[in-house]
C-alpha cells in the first residue's frame, strides 16, 4: 500500500479539521448555499476525506481514526441525547408522537422486508456485508449519522461499507425530503380533505415559542468544561462496564453495549439539570466530535466499494416507500396534520437539521418540533437500528 503524504495523527486531525472548516464556509457562501441545497454538506464530509485517503494524501488507516471511533462516537451521542425532553415530546399530543411512532415501525420492518424482497439484486461477493450495511442504515434512518456509525461499528460493517452506504442513505432520503417539503405549501388542502384537527398543532406553536425563548444563552467557560466532563466521563464509564458484560450473539458485542450505555446514560442526564446545558450549545458540541467522527470513516473507504452501490439503492427505495406507506398510513388513521407526519417522517430518516428544515418550512417557530422529534429519533435509533439489524442477519441467513 502506498505510504500517506501525511502520516502523523495530528496532522491528520488538523487537515480533517481544516477539510470541515472550509465546508461550512463554503455554505454559507451566497452562490454556493443553492448547491448545498442540492447535494448536501454531508455528502462532502465524507467523500472529501475519501478522496485525499485515496490520493494517498492522508493515509486509509491511523491511530486517529481509531481514538475518534472508541470515544468520540459514544461522547456525541451522550451530548445528543442531552436535550431530550421527554415531558415536551409528550406535550406534542399522541398523535405526533404515534406518527413518528409509525415512521420508526416502518423503518424497522422495512429494512428486512425490502431485503427480502431484493436481496437477489445484490452482489454476493459482499457476503455478510450487505445486512451489516443495511443495519446501520436503519440506524440513520431511525436516529442520524451517530446511530449509522455506532450501529455500523456495532455489527461489525467494514468503513468501505458505511461509505458505500452513504449513497442510499443519501440519494433515497433526498428524494424523499423534498416531497416532504412539497406538502407544506399543501398542508391546508390536505388537513382539511382529510377532516384533521389542527388544534394542537396551534398550541405546539405557542410553546416552542416560549421555551425557545427561555431556554438560549451563551455558553461559558464553565459550560463548555461541563460539556466535556460529561460526554468524557460517562464515556469512560460506560466502555469500563461495557467491558464487563457478556456478548448476546453477534449483534449485542463490547462496543454495542458501550452505545447502549451512553445512550441510557444520556436520556437519564436528561431529567436532571445537566439537561440545562443544551441551552449553551450541548448539542453543538456533540456534532463537533460527529462531524469529526464522520470525516475519519469517509477517510478509510475506498472508490471501488461505491460500485455495489446501485443495488443497494434499489433495497432502499421499496424500503422508503414501506416506510413512507405507514406513516401516512398512521396520519389518514388517527387523521393528525401533515404537519405531523412530514417532520415526524423526517425526523426519522434525516436527523435534527433537515427535520427542523421541514418543520420550519410549514412554521418557522415550529422548527424545535423538528428537533425535539429527532433528538427522540437519536434515543430510538440505537435501539431500533439493533432490533432491525437482528432481522437484517435473519434475512440474510434465509436467503443464503
Amino acid at each position: 500500500m502506498k505510504t500517506a503524504l501525511i502520516q502523523e495523527p495530528m496532522s491528520v486531525l488538523a487537515v480533517l479539521l481544516g477539510v470541515l472548516g472550509l465546508l461550512f464556509l463554503a455554505e454559507r457562501h451566497p452562490v454556493l448555499q443553492r448547491f448545498f441545497r442540492v447535494v448536501p454538506l454531508l455528502v462532502f464530509v465524507y467523500f472529501v476525506p475519501t478522496l485525499l485517503s485515496n490520493l494517498g494524501i492522508i493515509p486509509l488507516q491511523s491511530e486517529l481514526y481509531r481514538f475518534v471511533s472508541k470515544y468520540l462516537l459514544p461522547a456525541s451521542l451522550v451530548l445528543l441525547v442531552l436535550s431530550v425532553d421527554l415531558p415536551a415530546i409528550a406535550r406534542l399530543g399522541r398523535n405526533a408522537v404515534a406518527v413518528f411512532l409509525a415512521g420508526t415501525v416502518g423503518i424497522i420492518l422495512g429494512g428486512p422486508l425490502a431485503y427480502l424482497a431484493l436481496g437477489w439484486l445484490v452482489p454476493a461477493e459482499l457476503g455478510e456485508q450487505a445486512w451489516k450495511g443495511l443495519a446501520a442504515l436503519s440506524g440513520s434512518w431511525i436516529g442520524g449519522s451517530a446511530n449509522f456509525v455506532a450501529i455500523g461499528q456495532s455489527v461489525g460493517a467494514l468503513d468501505s461499507t458505511l461509505s458505500m452506504m452513504v449513497v442510499v442513505d443519501v440519494g433515497v432520503s433526498n428524494i424523499w425530503t423534498a416531497v416532504l417539503l412539497s406538502f407544506a405549501g399543501r398542508e391546508q388542502k390536505m388537513d382539511a380533505r382529510l377532516g384533521a384537527d389542527r388544534r394542537t398543532l396551534d398550541a405546539v406553536r405557542l410553546e416552542v415559542e416560549r421555551l425557545q425563548a427561555e431556554s438560549s444563552r451563551p455558553a461559558s467557560l464553565a459550560d463548555l468544561l461541563w460539556m466535556l466532563a460529561i460526554a468524557f466521563g460517562v464515556t469512560l464509564a460506560c466502555t469500563a462496564l461495557a467491558a464487563k458484560l457478556p456478548n448476546l450473539g453477534s449483534v449485542v458485542t463490547g462496543f454495542t453495549w458501550v452505545v447502549l450505555l451512553v445512550t441510557t446514560a444520556g436520556v437519564l442526564l436528561s431529567f436532571t439539570p445537566a439537561r440545562r446545558l443544551e441551552g449553551a450549545g450541548a448539542s453543538r458540541m456533540g456534532s463537533v466530535f460527529l462531524y469529526l467522527l464522520i470525516t475519519t470513516i469517509g477517510a478509510q473507504a475506498e472508490f471501488r466499494r461505491l460500485l455495489d452501490a446501485p443495488a443497494l439503492v434499489a433495497v432502499g427505495m421499496l424500503w422508503m416507500s414501506l416506510h413512507a406507506a405507514l406513516i401516512l398510513g398512521a396520519r389518514r388513521l388517527l387523521r393528525a396534520p401533515i404537519f405531523f407526519a412530514a417532520v415526524g417522517s423526517q425526523a426519522n430518516v434525516g436527523g435534527t437539521a433537515s427535520a427542523s428544515v421541514v418543520a420550519a418550512a410549514f412554521h418557522p417557530a415550529l422548527a424545535p418540533v423538528g428537533v425535539l422529534l429527532a433528538v427522540l429519533g437519536y434515543v430510538l435509533g440505537t435501539y431500533g437500528g439493533l432490533l432491525s439489524a437482528a432481522m437484517l442477519e435473519q434475512v440474510h441467513r434465509l436467503l443464503h
